[in-house]
């Protein structure tokens, strides 16, 4: 029997603002708002219900558009392997959970026809767990385990590493957790026949993990070839002719790629795939799987060794996440990447400031080691607000106050921020001044604030970014955009309250903006009177009052803010255009039909 599977990788970075927890705009994304609603409009969503067409095959050959009604639509979620990293999950959540149900239904009805799950797991953040501390790596994969757990009712079998980074102690950490395979490329594997069935790696522990090696030529095909425009040829690159001297033994193609593949890099490609996969399914000597039955089915019998370290996108190992190997997207260029090593020590210093304040911060006030807790935290990171004040009570030791439990919050939630610094994307592109590079420096500001030792780390973390550069004329330098755009030039939470009381003065309810519960109310009757307004911070439970006055409209509107404690900062004039995003909408949404909708404040409006 040969069988077939198609492996879909599916993840985005992180690309919240560490203080409010939403995704900005992103230009570069338009006409979506940001890249995540884009690949998820392109692609994720598609994948969902993809649309098989009838073709006449001779119009086809002149016109490879020549498609004529919809003959099927499939939930691709059901018939194709997947992983979907965390962070994406997160964002699904709130912005297209239809989406993210469609994979837990796709996950569901392919237990019930292969017995196993078409999802697998993976770190919870997309970092290169080879170059991850032991610590680091173990608690990336609870993480990882904890959160698939809670999205698909069962245990993961099989998960996929980021960038396909192995090395003998991350296959360790996976074996050692319980995961039976993962899936890898076959030139990250010495000693397989070329089969593609499942062999089996054996560590120095004696620990033992499953291997299903994809097909390395036919996955570059397909993501950066013409295969995904022609279903007939892609139905027989998964299917190839079998020899009669080989009839006997079993195969397995298997194809690998990013679920972006499917959509955004190449229109229609989910059609195509869904096309092919009908023409197999149709073939008697063939049959579609996952990988989960695969192994299932086919426990391995040869032993192989490991490339140790590899990846499937770097041809020096892992270098391309710490040094200028040569590893980059435009090869018209020479390579100029020698920011990427300052760049790792840097957030390597940081995350080692991080670790020792959690864990002398945490063994004063959890009941257990600081890092059990966090890898608890691992069950509820994704989630915010009770759930998380409940986590950390539990957690806490019995005397423990309410400044405890903030703090508390506060610490795991710089332990979040610490790993996020690591997001591969970081280093995997060419330019050091690029929105991947920008938002992991976002995540070392807020890990810095969240350490208590911002004034000292600030202008440190500054110096060490210092030589993080292309070296290039006039190139920019990774702490010229962490000054720029990463560290924070005015508060979140001063904004988020001006915005609220701007909405309060205009009788728009805001009960929540971004990641603050919100109360607000006026301070006295009278028209004009100040409001006060109290946020709390759903994820580390902080509080803080303001009281603040509005003044003008539309893109002149203004609040005047103060602390509602008079000995604490100063004054603070709030302009609409640094309110949260979702608020200044709604404030300035009414006004687009006026004249004042091109006028800034400075310029006055002419009388009618």
């Amino acid at each position: 029997m040969h069988s077939v599977i198609i492996h879909h990788h599916l993840y985005q970075p992180p690309r919240e603002d560490p203080w409010l927890e939403v995704v900005p705009t992103e230009p570069s994304a338009a006409p979506d708002h940001d890249w995540n609603a884009r690949i998820n409009r392109e692609c994720y969503a598609r994948l969902a219900m993809a649309e098989a067409h009838l073709c006449d095959r001779r119009a086809a050959a002149r016109d490879p558009d020549a498609r004529a009604g919809i003959a099927r639509v499939v939930n691709l979620y059901a018939w194709c392997s997947f992983d979907v990293g965390a962070t994406l999950c997160e964002w699904l959540d709130a912005e297209a959970p239809d989406t993210m149900r469609a994979m837990q239904e796709g996950d569901a009805a392919s237990v019930r026809r292969w017995g196993h799950g078409n999802a697998i797991a993976a770190p919870y953040h997309h970092v290169i767990l080879p170059l991850a501390s032991p610590r680091e790596r173990t608690t990336e994969i609870r993480w990882g385990i904890r959160d698939f757990r809670r999205r698909f009712h069962r245990e993961p079998e099989g998960i996929w590493l980021p960038e396909c980074a192995a090395d003998e102690d991350t296959l360790d950490a996976v074996a050692k957790e319980g995961i039976a395979y993962t899936i890898l490329a076959p030139y990250q594997v010495r000693g397989h026949d070329g089969s593609g069935m499942p062999v089996r790696w054996r560590g120095a522990s004696g620990r033992t993990l499953t291997i299903v090696p994809y097909d390395g030529s036919l996955a570059g095909d397909v993501a950066f070839g013409g295969l995904l425009r022609d279903a007939p040829a892609l139905a027989q690159r998964l299917t190839p002719y079998r020899h009669a001297s080989d009839q006997h033994t079993d195969r397995c193609t298997t194809l690998a790629t990013d679920g972006e593949t499917f959509g955004h890099h190449h229109k229609s490609g989910d059609s195509t795939l869904t096309e092919a996969l009908s023409m197999v399914v149709q073939q008697t000597s063939s049959r579609v799987t996952n990988s989960a039955s695969l192994v299932a089915m086919n426990p391995p019998t040869t032993d192989v060794q490991l490339v140790s370290p590899s990846a499937w996108s770097c041809a020096h190992g892992v270098e391309r996440w710490r040094s200028n190997c040569g590893c980059r997207l435009d090869d018209s260029k020479p390579p100029a990447q020698q920011w990427r090593g300052p760049l790792r020590t840097a957030i390597e210093r940081l995350s080692n400031h991080s670790h020792e304040v959690f864990e002398r911060e945490g063994l004063t006030l959890f009941r257990d080691d600081p890092w059990e807790v966090r890898d608890r935290y691992g069950d509820v990171v994704a989630q915010d607000g009770d759930v998380l004040e409940q986590f950390v009570k539990r957690e806490l030791r019995a005397d423990a106050s309410a400044h405890h439990v903030q703090r508390a919050r506060e610490l795991l939630e710089l332990a979040r921020a610490a790993m996020r610094t690591f997001t591969s994307c970081a280093w995997f592109f060419d330019e050091v001044d690029r929105i991947e590079v920008r938002q992991v420096l976002r995540y070392a500001a807020r890990s810095i604030e969240l350490s208590g030792h911002a004034s000292r780390l600030m202008p440190e973390f500054v110096q060490w970014l210092a030589p993080a550069t292309s070296g290039a004329p006039n190139a920019g330098s990774a702490s010229e955009l962490f000054v720029r755009e990463a560290m924070p030039h005015r508060d979140a939470t001063i904004c988020a309250a001006a915005g609220v009381i701007a909405c309060a003065a205009h009788g728009i309810a805001t009960p929540r903006v971004a990641t603050f519960d919100v109360t607000v109310r006026p301070l006295a009757e009278a028209s004009g009177a100040p409001w006060n307004v109290t946020l709390a911070h759903r994820r580390t439970g902080a509080a803080r009052s303001f009281v603040g006055h509005v003044h003008g409209t539309g893109p002149g509107l203004t609040v005047t803010l103060s602390a509602a404690e008079a000995e604490i900062g100063g004054t603070h004039d709030v302009h609409v255009h640094e309110f949260p995003e979702s608020v200044a909408r709604l404030l300035l949404r009414p006004m687009a039909l006026s004249d004042e909708a091109l006028c800034d404040e400075a310029t006055p409006t002419r009388s009618a």
